[in-house]
């Protein structure tokens, strides 16, 4: 038998998607001459806010700019431990506005924030599990965030480097299913080196491993409030192993987003007071 889960309440910061759009090509899901319905967007969008809230989370949201289509994944904006904000330095110079636009938000909602020196793409690329942050670098946040981040907020962080470009971001390529005690994840083992591959083992023995099929419709861009798994629908053997272990699978379809290189964790940046 499965054992019983608990979820926590959480607090998510998101981004209503007015101006999404795939006006350039940062990564190699995204295509300019591909077209975005953005009433579909909007739509899915929509989805996954009344499920969050149906489950419990308070959700907040920052005003969308216009001439930012990628600021709609809030997840990239910051990592936020105890209240403290890790904000972001991004990699794209399309991008590097959205900084700016976030950090505002978090300054007048009472936070003191902290713009990293070294690029770094906020909960892209740092996963913080339990006594561990996670720090992923091979495409867009660099090493020296890493221990910048660790210099912050005193956690010991563990790099790991990415080795395949469609997985560009850490959490394109794994989530946290518990971050209490007993922390764990589910991760893809293709996306990691072999040396980060090792690392995850040995850290996590009892993490639920994804398929390849899994992780390309974006099983692994997923958020769990340590019961409830919020996953894109297509991740159907992801889901069904998420089940055995006795995880309830939230099915939301944010297909739209992946012409971006985004999914639902894209979407969702979690306020840790």
């Amino acid at each position: 038998m499965p054992m019983s889960r608990v979820p926590r309440p959480r607090r998510f910061l998101v981004c209503e998607p007015r101006h999404f759009a795939v006006q350039y090509a940062i990564n190699p899901w995204m295509h300019q001459d591909v077209r975005v319905d953005v009433d579909l967007a909007r739509g899915q969008w929509a989805e996954l806010i009344r499920a969050y809230r149906a489950h419990g989370h308070t959700v907040d949201s920052v005003e969308p700019v216009a001439g930012l289509p990628d600021m709609v994944f809030a997840a990239n904006s910051a990592l936020v431990v105890a209240g403290r904000v890790f904000g972001s330095c991004f990699r794209a110079p399309q991008r590097r506005p959205e900084s700016s636009a976030y950090e505002a938000w978090f300054r007048n909602a009472g936070f003191d924030v902290h713009r990293p020196a070294a690029v770094c793409e906020g909960e892209g690329d740092l996963v913080l599990v339990g006594r561990h942050l996670l720090a992923g670098t091979g495409f867009r946040t660099e090493r020296a965030a890493h221990h910048e981040a660790q210099e912050f907020f005193g956690v010991p962080t563990v790099s790991l480097q990415l080795v395949d470009p469609r997985f560009y971001h850490l959490d394109t390529a794994l989530f946290v299913l518990d971050d209490g005690p007993g922390a764990n994840i589910a991760y893809y083992p293709g996306a990691f080196s072999p040396g980060s591959r090792e690392v995850l083992r040995r850290l996590f023995p009892d993490a639920v491993l994804a398929t390849h099929d899994d992780a390309m419709v974006f099983g692994l861009n997923s958020v769990s409030d340590g019961r409830h798994v919020f996953i894109s629908p297509r991740a159907e053997a992801l889901a069904g192993e998420l089940a055995r272990h006795g995880y309830v699978p939230v099915p939301v379809d944010l297909s739209e987003f992946q012409k971006a290189g985004g999914g639902i964790k894209c979407c969702t940046q979690e306020i840790r007071s």
